[in-house]
Parts: structure tokens; C-alpha cells; sequence
């Protein structure tokens, strides 16, 4: 009897382990290795910005990682790949972190200094943002910069289609350089703006 009960329980175990889901697995677009900040010259104040939460066609405003489905116009929401944050916070993030490494500048919104004006303002707007696994990533995002207290302004587009290759590694990866085409775009539009 005893041999039969530890049969069951050895059944029992084999039966709920085997059906267990699959866990999760997470991806951010902030870089692993954060860019070498530029230190402002002694004796300057760093470069106040502030980068304002970036707009995403509502599809993507989500965790789930949102890809082709291979058929023209289709999209599937990848369950088991998910961005550790929603993806607008995931692009704020990440061109943050770009931007204020390329300045030497100091992002005010992420370091919560509410007591700082912030001299220029970011905002961005992801138009598109696609991918193929295994194929493509593309994107097409729009942003200004605003000098303030005088309201000067300056926009652009950063548009970009990288390879993907493998799988959903691929697409984030592509994703990052287009973070990292963007935040150089866009600090260059700041430094335009100093002169």
C-alpha cells in the first residue's frame, strides 16, 4: 500500500509539473551598459532637461511586446515576451539615459527635482513602431525640443529599419539602436539650440 501512495504522489508531482506555463521572460530597451556620460566642463552647470513621457499608438501601450504576425496588416501580442515596463515608460527610460549621456545633461522628470527648471524640454511620439521577427524593426518617431523660458522650437523625425535577426533578442536589440538613432538625433537638436 505504502508503494502504491508514493507511485500516486510521484504521478500526482510528475502530472503538475508537466503542466506548468511557461515563465515570462522580460526585456528593457534602457542599455545594459549605460553610454559614458559627457561631464560638463568644471565649474558649468550641467545641461537641464526635462524628457516628457512619450506618446505610443495605443496598440503598444502595453507590456506584452506587440509584433508581426507575418500577414500583411496582422499583429500578435507576445505573451511570454514582455517589456519589464509599460513601453512608453521603456522609451522614456531609455532615451533619458541616451540623452543625458551625450549632454552631460541632467534629466529633471527621472531625477524627481521638482525645485530645478528644466532649461530644454523633450517630447516625443512614436507614429510607427513595427516589427518582423526574424526580419525587420522599423520605426518612425517624431520629436521636439523647446528652449525654454523663450519657446524656441525644434522638431524632427528619426525614422530607421534595421535587421532583426533570430527572434524576439533581434527585435529588441534593433529596438535599442532606434532608441539610440533617436536620442542622437535629438541631442543634436539641443545643441543646435545652445548656439
Amino acid at each position: 500500500m505504502m508503494k502504491r501512495s508514493l507511485m500516486l504522489l510521484a504521478l500526482a508531482d510528475a502530472l503538475l509539473n508537466g503542466c506548468a506555463s511557461p515563465e515570462p521572460r522580460y526585456y528593457t530597451l534602457a542599455s545594459t551598459a549605460a553610454p559614458a556620460a559627457t561631464p560638463p566642463t568644471p565649474g558649468t552647470q550641467p545641461i537641464w532637461i526635462e524628457v516628457s513621457p512619450v506618446r505610443v499608438p495605443e496598440r503598444l501601450n502595453r507590456t506584452q511586446l506587440v509584433v508581426a504576425d507575418g500577414n500583411a496588416g496582422v499583429v500578435k501580442m507576445l505573451d511570454l515576451s514582455r517589456w519589464s515596463a509599460p513601453l512608453p515608460d521603456e522609451l522614456r527610460d531609455a532615451l533619458s539615459q541616451q540623452l543625458q549621456a551625450k549632454l552631460g545633461a541632467v534629466d529633471i522628470y527621472q531625477q524627481g527635482l521638482s525645485e530645478v527648471e528644466p532649461i530644454y524640454r523633450v517630447t516625443t511620439e512614436v507614429v510607427r513602431l513595427d516589427a518582423d521577427p526574424g526580419q525587420r524593426a522599423s520605426a518612425s518617431i517624431a520629436w521636439t525640443v523647446r528652449r525654454l523660458p523663450d519657446g524656441k522650437v525644434l522638431g524632427g523625425r528619426t525614422e530607421a529599419e534595421l535587421p532583426a535577426p533570430g527572434q524576439v533578442d533581434g527585435v529588441v536589440n534593433a529596438y535599442r539602436q532606434i532608441v539610440a538613432a533617436t536620442a542622437a538625433d535629438i541631442a543634436a537638436g539641443v545643441q543646435s539650440l545652445r548656439r
